[in-house]
């Protein structure tokens, strides 16, 4: 179909994979972007996908899929830092620091020992115009996994997210949902790597979903408003690389930003404008 469709229009069949890679990437990080930003655990993601380096590389190592490798040292990075912040009188932002400077370095040193056949750099920044069809699969298939797992436990993850003592007093288990996310937050960005890479995964997953946050009242619509602006500036951020010969991925992300800030500026909900006829 790719194929086909490169024909039909006249353009690389690379550059309809990247388009068709950040559409699916932006949908999947505005729909659990929204529960990130909603939960204020913005900084966690940020760890989080720092801390699924040693388990990329560990994985190559070994031999075993990077999926499962990668998750499970974000699942432990999440434990660590629940651990710290719940055993001392550290609090949670030092304890994340702590954590992903860590895995971090550890991620670095592994891929140091494994240099034979592990970049650096492309794990760091991705590479969206080289994201080979058997990627494109498992991304797609892991978009609809997250959208399928949201769509079942909408109501408890929305509970959850609002009001966790509430949800508690109901009898849900706040921390697996916690978990549940971190573990999603964990496959996301692994499956992202190759198109943004670690440095710049967490952007797509918080600005598409702060961008929805600032023009919607309910949780459903922010998902949704969230998923849009994720997939429109992953194609925008195609279009414009392409146009001006500019890094794809470090576009992708810009192109968000400038939605934000476009939207903090005219917003109704966060009424800038006003807010400064006001002061004067």
């Amino acid at each position: 179909m790719i194929n086909l469709l490169s024909d039909l229009l006249d353009i690389p069949v690379y550059a309809l994979n990247a388009g068709l890679s950040a559409v699916i990437l932006g949908i999947v990080s505005g729909a659990l972007g929204s529960f990130i930003v909603l939960r204020k655990m913005s900084l966690m993601g940020d760890a989080l996908s720092h801390a699924v380096l040693p388990g990329v590389a560990l994985s190559y190592i070994l031999g075993i899929n990077i999926l499962l490798g990668a998750s499970l040292f974000g699942l432990l990075a999440a434990i660590l830092i629940q651990f710290i912040t719940s055993r001392s009188n550290i609090k949670s932002d030092t304890s994340i620091g702590i954590i992903l400077s860590s895995f971090f370095a550890l991620g670095i040193v592994l891929i140091t020992f494994a240099r034979s056949g592990l970049d650096l750099t492309h794990i760091l920044f991705g590479n969206i115009l080289a994201v080979p069809k058997s990627e494109l699969t498992q991304s797609f298939i892991i978009m609809l996994v997250v959208i399928a797992i949201i769509t079942l436990l909408y109501k408890e993850l929305l509970i959850s997210s609002f009001d966790p003592v509430v949800a508690k007093a109901y009898g849900l288990k706040t921390g697996f949902y916690h978990y549940l996310l971190m573990m999603l937050l964990s496959v996301v960005t692994v499956s992202s790597l190759s198109q943004v890479g670690i440095v710049l995964v967490i952007a797509m997953l918080v600005i598409p979903a702060a961008t929805s946050y600032l023009w919607t009242k309910t949780l459903f619509h922010m998902i949704i408003l969230a998923s849009a602006v994720g997939a429109v500036s992953g194609i925008a951020g195609v279009i414009v690389s392409f146009r001006y010969n500019l890094p794809t991925s470090a576009t992708i992300v810009l192109v968000g930003m400038t939605l934000f800030a476009v939207s903090f500026i005219l917003s109704p909900k966060n009424n800038f404008l006003g807010k400064g006829l006001k002061t004067r």
